[in-house]
């Protein structure tokens, strides 16, 4: 982002976990308080780039194998006369998608409490953030009508 920026940039999905990462702006003068809500936006992004990039390097790699074994099974190979990538259809692919579901579900449980607390958490910071702002606000106004 260029120097001047006061707000936080949204870069390109991510190859590997699809998201979209995040470059915080950090204010000149941040506040302790504001600098914990920061650094928990950035523990929470981490936590999330971390997660969807194994899943989805699973994913893809358990995908492959599936397929492969498949159409191993059914006698024919990756790649069809042409040179095409060959394919299984939707009913077949719907057992691997559910399979792979059930197999990870408990992974998913886990990250979904986790998610809930870091945001629970960031949730709270932002209150306390908007009322410190609030106060701030309130305690400048006063002091200059009071002049």
């Amino acid at each position: 982002p260029p120097a001047h920026s006061r707000n936080d940039w949204i870069g390109p999905p991510d190859k590997h976990s699809n998201l979209r990462p995040v470059i915080f702006y950090v204010p000149p003068e941040e506040s302790p308080l504001e600098r914990r809500l920061r650094e928990a936006r950035q523990e929470a992004q981490a936590c999330d780039q971390r997660f969807w990039a194994r899943h989805n390097r699973a994913f893809r790699q358990e995908k492959e194998e599936f397929i492969y074994s498949r159409l191993k099974a059914k006698g024919l190979e990756m790649r069809d006369e042409a040179g095409q990538k060959a394919t299984l259809n939707a009913e077949e692919m719907a057992d691997f998608y559910k399979d792979f579901l059930s197999k990870n579900f408990r992974k998913h449980m886990q990250y979904n409490r986790d998610w809930y607390k870091r945001n629970f958490t960031i949730t709270y910071l932002m209150g306390q953030v908007a009322l410190a702002r609030a106060l701030r606000w309130f305690r400048w106004k006063k002091k200059n009508i009071g002049n």
